[in-house]
């Protein structure tokens, strides 16, 4: 059972990192600032500051997130009247301010990112990607714009109202541990392009369905490309008994579809919900047509008989093309198989949720590394596409505003599309519940 989540944890973890790292990268490119890239939920098992953004790893590890500024509406608590510390540098630009701590009674103030603690006021210990301070002057907070003009008036002890340039990447300091940088519009989610915030919110989906191609061109590369499928055995008194199948005899077709390896022959049986299947059989260099009505057992089609694949070494580039081509096929039968389940074809329970995914992954990992890894690649590839559905909350539902948006020439109201992706959210989280109780079900009290 250790072994079980721990292998779990692993690929859930794996899948997630390479899906925000997506995000990441193309936010990244747009220059927006990520203030975090975390893998997991809830709260941070740890954590470490690498110039601007928060890397953090969370005790649930069901998800992950990149928090880009602007996503959110970017709210700073700097009270008019208040008495301010400005650290500046060589260069006079305010790169930390130093404010009163706020009043946490209906603040909306981001606790993070957090820099840590503050030992010397001169600022000595601030992170790389800011010059030192060399002065600091305090005074009475009479105007700042964080987000355009870049700039923080202050009247000191005198009477003297003087105007400071701010930093693009200052700092805001209420406390030892709550600190934040600014966010000029320039670098915040809303002021990008439709085209940069789509390819930003398209990326975690697209490296799922990158990171399925190579893990499947690995397998190519490691076992081989199959050649052809011969019988090993029957079942006696199975479908492929009945249809006149021998031990010895090669499946060239199945439903018209040449067949090279297993999958050729499992996927089309169970696409066929039992109905029946054509095969052109090979037999001592004859070919003949059978007709086969599989049979179902514990929620798969069967035929009853025990297959023989024959391979041969796969060059780079055939393990490459044999990568893109088995996605491709992965793709189609899961976007056929999310059809069936929207039309009501297939039931919830064939649906897993976290319980039955941890215990497809035990299964997997007992088999070998290559169950592992092939599971890693149906198991990524799953995830980006129904990241990239058109439903809300998921990067799918996303884009379709960003569309609307492009569409219309202006973007939709904020407030409706939270609301929207709320309701999105609260759905998906009572799917996850009612798929969660099948697993547990399954799993635990059906063997």
């Amino acid at each position: 059972m250790v072994q079980t989540i721990l292998w779990f944890i692993l690929l859930i973890s794996l899948l997630v990192f390479i899906h925000e790292l997506g995000h990441f990268i193309f936010a990244k490119r747009a220059g927006m600032l990520v203030r975090e890239f975390a893998i997991g939920f809830g709260p941070k098992l740890v954590s470490w500051f690498k110039g601007e953004t928060l890397y953090s790893i969370r005790i649930l590890p069901l998800g992950g997130y990149v928090r880009v500024a602007g996503e959110d509406p970017e709210v700073f608590e700097l009270k008019t009247g208040s008495h301010l510390v400005l650290d500046r540098d060589e260069e006079g630009r305010v790169v930390r301010i130093r404010a009163p701590q706020p009043s946490r009674e209906g603040s909306t103030l981001p606790m993070e990112p957090e820099y840590g603690e503050i030992d010397d006021p001169t600022g000595s210990d601030l992170p790389g990607h800011l010059p030192p301070v060399t002065s600091s002057i305090g005074g009475k907070l009479l105007e700042a714009d964080l987000e355009d003009q870049l700039f923080i008036r202050l009247e000191d002890e005198n009477g003297l109202d003087t105007r400071y340039r701010i930093h693009p990447q200052a700092l805001i300091q209420y406390d030892e541990k709550n600190i934040s940088q600014i966010a000029p519009l320039n670098r915040q989610y809303g002021s990008k392009t439709i085209l940069q915030r789509g390819l930003f919110i398209a990326a975690g989906p697209v490296f799922n369905f990158f990171l399925a191609v190579v893990l499947l061109a690995g397998l190519t590369l490691a076992t081989g490309i199959g050649t052809k499928v011969t019988v090993k055995d029957t079942v006696p008194g199975s479908p492929a008994e009945k249809a006149g199948l021998k031990p010895g005899d090669t499946v060239r077709e199945v439903e018209g579809n040449k067949v090279k390896e297993f999958n050729d022959i499992s996927v089309p049986l169970q696409e066929a919900r039992g109905d029946e299947v054509t095969l052109k059989v090979e037999r001592a260099n004859q070919l003949f047509e059978t007709q086969i009505e599989p049979e179902k057992r514990n929620n798969q089609f069967i035929i009853g008989i025990q297959m023989e694949q024959e391979r041969r070494k796969a060059t780079i580039s055939e393990a490459s093309i044999a990568g893109f081509t088995k996605t491709y096929d992965l793709a189609v039968i899961m976007g056929r198989g999310i059809s069936r389940l929207v039309t009501g074809q297939v039931g919830m329970e064939s649906l897993a949720g976290p319980v039955g995914i941890a215990d497809i992954t035990g299964k997997a990992a007992d088999a070998g590394w290559l169950n592992l890894v092939h599971l890693a690649a149906l198991l990524s590839l799953n995830l980006g596409i129904i990241n990239i559905l058109p439903f809300p909350a998921l990067d799918g539902g996303r884009l379709t505003f960003l569309i609307l948006e492009a569409l219309r020439g202006r973007p939709i109201d904020p407030n409706k599309e939270g609301v929207v992706h709320f309701v999105g959210f609260a759905l998906l989280m009572m799917l996850m519940m009612v798929v969660t109780y099948n697993d547990i079900v399954r799993v635990f009290f059906k063997g």
